[in-house]
């Protein structure tokens, strides 16, 4: 699949329980927000459309290049930024979609045009892996738009992900952000000459694993 035919969906709305009050998508994390480390690391991509959904956050995804929908239920889980993601990828006319978390900030440009590169026809469904289980950022063909609509929830789509093509990386680029504990986690790692290799080696790690469901 191309990235020319494809929207790209970064999911910034939700939550986020177990962080508390403030907006871990704001929080610092090597001088810029969490959620912008994702944004810069696929600007190079030519995608057909960038749309960002958010709920809380203050963050200007505008300033990056996104479309910015505001999800208006953000309590009906993550099926409903989907539901309005998909139906902005539609009115550009995309073929295909990228589905990505804005509290992954590890994730790299190589490893989403893999997934592009193994995504082929409208029924593909092509999910991101640490050699265990699948997950976000998933690239799913317009085939595949109204089930994903149809979904209710953060429950539905993990069948059809499970049952996918699956393309394995580092465990470390699928890290997420849940809590602060996370985020410390990931700062002492990244800011730590000693420790820099657990950014980019794999490894076992205590981490969680985010899915897309």
């Amino acid at each position: 699949m191309h990235a020319e035919d494809t929207a790209l969906i970064l999911l910034a709305a939700g939550r986020s329980r177990r962080f508390g009050d403030a907006d871990k998508l704001a929080q610092p994390f090597l001088h810029k927000p969490v959620a912008f480390h994702v944004v810069t690391a696929l600007e190079a991509i030519p995608f057909l459309a960038r749309i960002a959904v958010i709920d809380g956050t203050k963050l200007d995804f505008a300033s990056r290049g996104f479309d910015v929908i505001v999800n208006d239920d953000p309590g009906a889980g993550m099926s409903r930024s989907v539901q309005l993601g998909l139906r902005a990828a539609r009115a550009a006319g995309a073929k295909g979609v990228v589905i990505a978390l804005a509290d992954m900030p590890r994730i790299t440009a190589a490893h989403v045009y893999r997934l592009l590169d193994t995504a082929q026809g409208d029924d593909a469904v092509v999910a991101s892996s640490d050699g265990t289980k699948p997950c976000p950022p998933a690239v799913f063909g317009q085939g595949r738009f109204d089930f994903l609509e149809s979904l209710e929830g953060d429950a539905g789509a993990r069948d059809l992900v499970r049952a996918g093509r699956h393309v394995i990386t580092t465990p470390a680029e699928l890290i997420d952000i849940d809590t602060p504990e996370d985020l410390d986690r990931l700062r002492a790692i990244a800011e730590s000459p000693e420790q820099h290799d657990a950014i980019t080696l794999p490894q076992p790690q205590p981490w969680h694993r985010p899915r897309l469901e």
